[in-house]
């Protein structure tokens, strides 16, 4: 599973090179390094385990799930240091976990001076793991699905009690389906708005990550249009997508309105922005609309 794995995140890698080449950057070597060394691996362990029984007990899907974690962390720590980046082993691996754990945090104080491959790589670890790289995992790999429900359970947070379909590879590929259109639809938004492509597609896969990092020091970029699109699907993004699949397939505004777990979101978020607003306005002498913007 975890040598599948390595062979995902290799194609991933690849597709950053893809971004490098295009740009005619020096990432380009420290990426077709990355992809060679993921995909080696992840052969070796394949070989390994050619004849291996797939059936995993609860105590595996724990392990599968925390190694996947670790695994992709560690190789995605490669275009930082092969490409001299980042300068040690601890710094790269704390801005890649960051990343697929959607922190949000980063130890790299200006942004501008990194080629666009490895910023299109920090975006993307925050976009892969904003659903869950196991629930990715699911969705790819045919092979995990004797023990997936035990990894689903593992991975997932909260009580799910309705299933899509009755297949749980099936059930995770609409899941992503949901989360592939806001992103898209959020790509759209923004490119409507004025933002370059490339700042685009970096943003939204940020935004619909719930994560944070940026591809610019200069925060000019975030117009006031640019930050309600922000602000609208990354709250959209917060919604149970299990919820948000079922209003949208049976075209049911209701079903989300309905759920408990929704109300009780939407309550919190407005109640809260409404609070800070009141406070802008009132200690801080803001107008009205950048008040409620900012909140």
């Amino acid at each position: 599973i975890i040598g599948s794995l390595l062979f995902i995140e290799a194609m991933m890698l690849l597709l950053c090179l893809g971004v490098s080449v295009y740009y005619h950057e020096d990432d380009l070597m420290a990426f077709a390094l990355s992809v060679a060394i993921s995909a080696g691996t992840g052969l070796v362990l394949r070989l390994i385990a050619r004849n291996c029984d797939n059936t995993l007990s609860r105590r595996d899907a724990y392990l599968v799930v925390t190694l996947t974690w670790t695994v992709f962390s560690l190789f995605g720590t490669l275009p930082f240091l092969l490409g001299g980046y980042l300068h040690s082993f601890t710094d790269a691996f704390f801005e890649t976990m960051s990343g697929f754990t959607t922190t949000g945090a980063t130890i790299i104080d200006d942004v501008d001076v990194l080629p666009h491959g490895i910023l299109f790589w920090r975006s993307f670890t925050q976009w892969l793991g904003g659903l869950g790289i196991v629930f990715f995992t699911i969705a790819l790999l045919p092979s995990l699905v004797g023990g997936s429900v035990k990894v689903f359970a593992a991975e997932a947070t909260g009580p799910i009690k309705t299933k899509l379909h009755p297949r749980l590879s099936t059930n995770a590929k609409w899941i992503w389906v949901v989360y592939l259109c806001i992103t898209l639809l959020c790509i759209g938004s923004l490119m409507l708005a004025g933002m370059t492509p490339f700042r685009s597609i970096n943003y939204s896969m940020a935004t619909a990550a719930t994560g944070g990092f940026a591809v610019d020091s200069d925060y000019s970029v975030f117009t006031p249009a640019v930050q309600y699109i922000l602000t609208f699907f990354c709250f959209v993004s917060g919604v149970n997508f299990t919820l948000l699949y079922i209003s949208v397939s049976k075209r049911k505004l209701s079903t989300l309105l309905k759920s408990a777990e929704c109300r009780l979101y939407l309550s919190m978020v407005l109640g809260c922005a409404a609070f800070i607003a009141f406070e802008l306005m009132w200690k801080n002498d803001y107008a009205l609309e950048p008040a409620v913007r900012s909140s």
